[in-house]
């Protein structure tokens, strides 16, 4: 899970890319890069941290030109704390490219090779989007006309992308001297959204991870790229879609509805915040047949992105419903931070317990989901100190019983509570009086009733299904091998500042525009 925008206008757009990562800075806070272009100039400027602290004002005056892109990371492959893995990513063979990616392949290994061995390219990271540029770059150089691109060729090479990588992306591309290319495979797993503003110099074009910061930069949602589609915007800023997949089938994420996303974005023309009313509508109806509610005094969301579920799931029960955590919001997304010590030591610091709503009460607590349960059972233990007599816990997903391989950092399935566990059992773990898990087929049904056209989804961490077709257990035992020998040194993030590779880049390129031999 990443966040990317792609923007072209009639003005300069380093502040659109930077609001918009501000407002997508959910979605990854472990680097961020901006990369703007003019004439036959890129500027890019990135670095580890969060938005607000890669860029300064002598930054953004580096990043002039009239369109762009931008991405704010969350490492699901490669490291965690190697800035070389910070995107955007840039490739000036045969064309200049640069690439922002939400998402993660599970064939990046057998696509290295290839890239190696027959497509005379070099990988130089761990990232599994530098791979996907690399592909990118020599189908563009196979589909174009000698050093001539034009529409055809470039969608011509989005479909030879689709047919040999697997996975999830959504993507960004900058083409010198051509334009703006986004793509999402043919699953349409990880979200991408494209709008539009309406300026007396004409329209101008925005792609992004969520709907949210077309509607804060004043762009008019038009519609979601669809599964295998291609969007090109030209430098003169006419906008082509075409389909580029053979097969496709609009499979979106579970996820993102349950936790990923903002609360106020649209998501495959569904509002996600319409989902978590819906979820805890059938969570309610679940806890029923588990609990009666006369034995809850009060309904806690877990915040934040529990309290639409919570508060519906009160309504519905007749319970009051009461906010007992206050969150610090200066402390870091407990399931972004990497490593199992520092989120453990974070909850504290992250939440503090209203004790009023608490003392002597039988609270229930709800999440949007459990994951490793190191949080959940932090929770409990401060609602019992708070003086809590009894801690129901109910999760708005189903249990997490197998890892996401398409975008979202849960690999181990050693460090998932529900695997191989009742869920008596992981109520005991995390110290829970009674635990209710929403079933699957409410929660697919929360997303499925605000459009009803989604054929299916990618559930595969609750049902270790994964639709892609390539990921059997030997895929799973590599990924936790590889996860397991991680280095020491990548477990600790550098503090440096600009001078210590937090750099700006300027890329000179000779471009080619159409008709030039």
């Amino acid at each position: 899970m990443c966040g990317i925008i792609g923007v072209v206008a009639s003005t300069p757009v380093n502040q659109l890319l930077y609001d918009g990562l501000m407002v997508l800075q959910h979605r990854g806070q472990d680097a961020a890069g901006i990369s703007t272009a003019e004439g036959s100039t890129f500027h890019m400027h990135k670095g580890p941290g969060l938005v607000r602290d890669v860029f300064r004002t002598r930054n953004m005056r580096a990043l002039p030109g009239n369109w762009g892109i931008a991405h704010c990371r969350y490492p699901t492959a490669g490291s965690a704390y190697n800035f070389a893995e910070a995107q955007p990513f840039y490739v000036n063979s045969p064309f200049g490219l640069m690439l922002a990616h939400n998402g993660n392949l599970t064939n990046a290994e057998e696509l290295k090779q290839q890239l190696f061995k027959l497509d005379l390219r070099h990988i130089s990271t761990n990232s599994d989007s530098e791979v996907l540029l690399n592909v990118l770059a020599h189908e563009l150089q196979r589909a174009a006309r000698g050093t001539v691109l034009d529409q055809d060729a470039i969608f011509t090479a989005v479909r030879g992308v689709h047919k040999r990588v697997r996975g999830a992306y959504a993507v960004v591309v900058m083409i010198a001297g051509y334009g703006l290319l986004a793509f999402r495979d043919p699953f349409g797993i990880r979200p991408l959204v494209l709008g539009k503003n309406a300026t007396p110099e004409g329209n101008e074009w925005m792609l992004a991870s969520e709907s949210v910061p077309l509607d804060t930069l004043g762009f008019e949602r038009v519609d979601d790229v669809a599964p295998g589609e291609a969007v090109f915007v030209d430098l003169d800023r006419n906008m082509v879609r075409k389909q580029c997949a053979e097969t496709h089938a609009l499979s979106p994420c579970l996820f993102e509805y349950v936790y990923l996303a903002r609360p106020d974005s649209m998501l495959a023309d569904v509002s996600v915040y319409e989902t978590r009313l819906r979820m805890g509508e059938a969570l309610a109806a679940k806890v029923r047949k588990i609990i009666d509610p006369a034995e809850i005094d009060v309904v806690i969301p877990i915040p934040d992105s529990s309290r639409p579920a919570a508060l519906q799931m009160a309504q519905a029960l007749g319970i009051p419903f009461r906010e007992g955590f206050v969150k610090n919001r200066y402390i870091g997304r407990t399931f972004i931070m990497p490593g199992q010590s520092t989120r453990k030591k974070s909850v504290r610091q992250k939440l503090n317990t209203v004790g009023q709503e608490f003392a002597g009460k039988n609270v229930m607590l709800v999440d949007d989901s459990i994951v490793r349960g190191t949080t959940s059972h932090e929770i409990v233990e401060m609602a019992r100190a708070a003086g809590a007599k009894k801690v129901y816990f109910a999760s708005a997903s189903p249990p997490v019983r197998f890892p996401n391989v398409y975008g979202i950092d849960m690999p181990t399935r050693g460090e998932l509570i529900a695997t191989g566990r009742t869920d008596a059992q992981i109520a005991a773990l995390i110290g829970a009086d009674e635990l209710v898990y929403q079933d699957l087929e409410a929660l697919e049904e929360s997303v499925r009733a605000c459009n009803p056209n989604i054929s299916g989804f990618d559930a595969s961490c609750f049902t270790g299904n994964y639709i892609t077709g390539d990921v059997d257990a030997a895929y799973l035992d590599a990924v936790e091998q590889s996860r397991n020998q991680k280095p020491a040194a990548q477990q600790n993030a550098s503090e440096d500042d600009d001078e210590a590779g937090n750099t700006a880049q300027q890329i000179e390129m000779f471009v080619r525009r159409p008709g030039q031999e």
